[in-house]
């Protein structure tokens, strides 16, 4: 196992020019280490949320003005008044979408893009005026109520597009609309990819450093000069990952030809527990397959070889419904956990919650809370030795919260901090192992685990790998499960996975 991929234990092993990427200052003078804060702000979601909150703007305005002109008990006007504006607002986000009114470049340029606003704007409401006289139901429809409408409806997208404005260029400012991307392999190839991306204007990747394994004489032939004056040369695939593990990275672009197939799959295996888009440039093949084979940023092609898992409307979802259900969760448990509180207490002296650091997503340290089950001067804050069957450090009450579970619900509180999620891989102590060796030591792909955030229960755990770990085959089967996991996410697995976690419960042989 490359030991490279957990979170360095000493900061001070990176490579020098590795530190050097880090630090680079960026426009608005922060470091990489500070913008790994910040997430992505998928233009996706973005996009996708203008689109429905300017259907809903048009409609409310629509049906405001209509309930002046309709009467109360007229069900038959109304409801041809409601299908008229419920058309009208898709035909205007379909003329909005052939113009490129969503394009996040476009949602940034408010005034510029005021003439095309208006024209699809108007064109909707042409094309129901046109419909309206072709139907012959134009004494149906009011004629104020279309002027007023037209008029509040134009305000209404005028007003929404000034203040999306604002918030994508504060975005914007913040980095948190740029992919961040590095290349992997150096040379003229990457260095003309690199200016490429930089100098491509409907491109949202920026490249923050090119790396490369090779030696120092090799790649100096080929200097790297881009468009971009954040950008930076660094070193080896340990610099790339280490880098990817303190910063965000959304993107690594292999600008390696298909025919080094032997080098594409050693560098495959660890980039791929990486949480990030893994793309070949195609320009870096003379092979050229049918256009529907590329992906293209900007105007710039590449091929997809790993996609980064529940991206966009699936992190909004999955979001949500952490949210929801661990909001709804703790005030229904919360006597439960009140109770459970009480009796730690009154067992043993110290405080009633646990606190122990574990790895989290992309192997970020995060500190999750538990119910205290073991006495105060005895408790394992590293898990360097598992909890037994008849563990002597084990309190009563713990032994009880522990095997079914009752420990782990003060994380939901984690949940509501975004720490963890209800679903996902259970995060494990630093030091936790199977038998002698850590848990990275025996699984080779252990750290693709860590690709999604953590979770309170997860698919390892519904199918029978709970609780203890001390051998190679539990954690392999375990990780094995979290792996099918990720590739397989849905919200509807999440959901099934919660409805079963009760009944796995139940059985608790391995819980101690």
């Amino acid at each position: 196992m490359v030991d490279t991929l957990a979170p360095p234990r000493d900061p001070h092993r990176s490579n020098p020019v590795t530190r050097a990427v880090l630090s680079v200052p960026h426009l608005d003078g922060t470091t990489s280490d500070l913008l790994a804060r910040r997430d992505l702000v998928s233009p996706v979601v973005v996009s996708g949320g203008v689109r429905l909150g300017e259907f809903a703007l048009v409609c409310l305005v629509g049906l405001l003005i209509g309930y002046a002109y309709v009467p109360a008990n007229d069900l038959w006007r109304a409801g041809q008044y409601i299908f008229a504006i419920a058309a009208t607002g898709c035909a205007t986000v379909a003329l909005f979408q052939v113009l490129g009114l969503y394009q996040v470049a476009a949602l940034s340029q408010v005034l510029r893009q005021m003439p095309r606003v208006a024209l699809g704007w108007l064109a909707a409401n042409a094309a129901l005026v046109v419909s309206v006289f072709f139907l012959k139901v134009g004494p149906e429809f009011s004629r104020v109520w279309l002027v007023l409408w037209v008029a509040g409806g134009g305000t209404a997208l005028l007003a929404g597009r000034l203040a999306v404005s604002a918030l994508v260029k504060h975005w914007m400012r913040e980095g948190r609309l740029t992919r961040r991307a590095v290349i992997f392999g150096a040379g003229p190839e990457s260095n003309a990819l690199a200016n490429a991306l930089a100098r491509d204007a409907e491109s949202d990747v920026r490249v923050y450093g090119i790396f490369d394994d090779r030696t120092s004489a090799r790649s100096a032939d080929a200097p790297i000069v881009t468009a971009d004056p954040n950008q930076s040369t660094a070193g080896a695939l340990t610099d790339l990952l280490a880098f990817a593990r303190r910063t965000r990275v959304d993107i690594v672009i292999l600008a390696l030809p298909m025919s080094a197939e032997r080098r594409l799959v050693d560098l495959l295996r660890p980039l791929r527990q990486l949480p990030v888009d893994i793309k070949l440039w195609a320009q870096a093949s003379e092979l050229q397959f049918a256009r529907r084979t590329y992906t293209t940023i900007g105007s710039v092609p590449f091929i997809d070889i790993v996609d980064k898992p529940i991206a966009d409307w699936g992190s909004v979802a999955k979001w949500a419904f952490d949210k929801a259900i661990a909001a709804i969760a703790l005030v229904l448990l919360a006597p439960l956990m009140l109770a459970t509180a009480l009796a730690i207490r009154l067992e043993s002296r110290g405080p009633v919650l646990f606190r122990q650091k574990r790895y989290g997503f992309n192997n970020e340290l995060i500190e999750i809370l538990k119910f205290r089950s073991m006495f105060v001067d005895q408790c394992d804050a590293t898990a360097s030795r598992l909890v037994t069957r008849d563990d002597p450090r084990v309190t009563r009450v713990g032994r009880f919260i522990r095997q079914t579970s009752i420990d782990e619900l003060p994380q939901l509180i984690n949940v509501l901090r975004g720490e963890l999620s209800l679903v996902g891989p259970r995060p494990h102590a630093l030091a936790a192992k199977a038998g002698s060796r850590l848990y990275d030591e025996v699984v080779e792909d252990y750290f693709a685990r860590h690709r999604v955030k953590p979770g309170i229960t997860g698919w390892a755990q519904i199918n029978g790998w709970r609780g203890e770990t001390d051998t190679d085959d539990k954690i392999m089967k375990r990780v094995e499960h979290d792996l099918y996991y990720i590739e397989n996410w849905s919200l509807m697995l999440d959901l099934y996975i919660l409805l079963k976690t009760p009944f796995a419960l139940l059985k608790s042989d391995n819980a101690y």
